[in-house]
């Protein structure tokens, strides 16, 4: 498996203003694999310390902050002689121990010669207690499920994968049968290491989606047993309204229903919380097309993306068999699959901030905005075979974009007011 984060990685080891580094991501996302193969990679020793059931690795933290005491006791922990630039220090689960998350401040101001990430939930890590989150004294990344390139990778698609780095679309789309084919696999498959492998291994779609199945109940269970502030039944139900909301033509997310006459204040802390665990993406509307896009940002209007499109297509309990019916699976749900593809496809490859943009009269509807270098760029996502753009070409002529994107299954072209890009190829723009 090779992961585009391993590259962020060996850039913050080698820079000149390293902090220590959190990796944030959802469970299961394969932060601890990250962290331990880029320790092998890069460094002369990998001190290896997890909190989960360790009780002995806390008490390191328990008494006091004294880098000279803590950098002896993680030696004697982990069995590994931890030397400044030489040494990684791993510090897993770290949720389960707010003090050792606390360290991070007198890592980065009194032993800032040694290289330390943290990894753990992040579901967890947003409400610890007892402990000072060291704002300003960490650098963070955020960790994704595999991306579809990422994913032709991992099931033995290496070409593939990289003729999609050449941009070189005279090549690439004369195996769109072959890119398509694989986007519908990674649409029911989804990104998460542990499914993918599966996959890779056994070609079972019955067993990955058994496997899927397994995870959300893994999730909800997580919800249950959290010790924070919110009610875990809201949380639930916030999370099984997912694949409905999106469902929904324009998926604008609506309180209504996920209970009849619920209200916004009562679930916008457990929307809140989904949101910090990463299981769950906001793109919020814009009231106006213009840069900066977070000053027109409304508060009140947006839309909810699950974190994993395979998991969301075990949610909708989507058939394996419209892998091989020609396009079915791009419309499915009418089209929200696609559409949660490419978001996370501008999240995980370029993290882009998103947006949406949509009018009384639903002429000008985008399906996302996005800035690069204070150009605002539309993006329409076409899951049917048709593909007249009106909407895009409505706000073109209102608005006069530098750029305008469609992503569709047809092969690249550049129209000049307006680029397609194929679905597979997301990762380019």
């Amino acid at each position: 498996m090779k992961r585009s984060a391993l590259i962020k990685l060996v850039d913050w080891k080698n820079s000149d203003s390293r902090k220590p580094l959190i990796v944030n991501g959802a469970r299961k996302v394969g932060k601890t694999w990250l962290l331990k193969t880029f320790g092998e990679e890069n460094y002369t020793n990998v001190a290896y310390i997890s909190f989960y059931n360790n009780e002995r690795a806390k008490r390191i933290f328990d008494n006091d902050f004294d880098m000279n005491r803590i950098i002896l006791s993680l030696q004697l922990e982990s069995n590994v002689n931890i030397s400044p630039n030489n040494t990684l220090i791993i510090l897993d689960e770290i949720q389960e121990c707010p003090k050792a998350l606390e360290s991070l401040i007198y890592f980065c101001e009194d032993a800032p010669e040694y290289h330390v990430v943290a990894a753990g939930s992040s579901l967890l890590v947003q409400f610890l207690k007892g402990s000072s989150y060291p704002v300003g004294k960490v650098s963070t990344l955020e960790l994704y499920p595999l991306s579809y390139k990422e994913f032709l990778h991992a099931i033995g698609e290496e070409q593939l994968s990289l003729a999609l780095e050449t941009k070189d679309y005279s090549i690439i789309d004369i195996f769109s049968d072959k890119y398509l084919f694989y986007l519908k696999n990674y649409l029911y498959i989804g990104g998460m290491p542990e499914v993918v492998d599966l996959f890779v291994k056994d070609r079972d779609y019955s067993a990955v989606r058994k496997l899927q199945s397994d995870m959300l109940k893994m999730y909800r269970d997580v919800f249950s047993n959290s010790s924070t502030n919110c009610d875990s039944s809201k949380i639930n139900l916030i999370f099984d309204s997912i694949a409905a909301q999106l469902a929904n033509k324009n998926k604008k997310f609506f309180f209504g229903k996920i209970l009849q006459g619920s209200r916004r204040s009562e679930f916008e802390d457990a929307i809140d919380l989904l949101i910090k665990a990463g299981l769950l993406h906001k793109v919020s509307k814009v009231d106006e097309p213009l840069s900066p896009l977070l000053e027109y940002k409304d508060f009140s209007s947006y839309k909810l993306f699950f974190f994993d499109v395979g998991l969301l297509g075990a949610m909708c309990n989507l058939d394996a068999v419209t892998i091989i019916e020609e396009n079915k699976i791009f419309k499915a749900f009418n089209g929200a699959l696609t559409q949660q593809y490419v978001l996370l496809e501008l999240k995980a490859v370029n993290n882009y901030s998103t947006f949406y943009f949509s009018t009384a009269t639903a002429r000008f509807n985008l399906d996302f905005l996005i800035q690069q270098n204070n150009k605002i760029v539309p993006i329409e996502v076409k899951a049917e075979t048709k593909t007249n753009s009106q909407k895009l070409k409505a706000f073109f002529k209102k608005y006069n974009p530098e750029k305008s994107i469609r992503f569709s299954t047809l092969p690249y072209k550049d129209q000049g007011w307006m680029i397609n890009y194929p679905l597979y190829a997301v990762c380019n723009i």
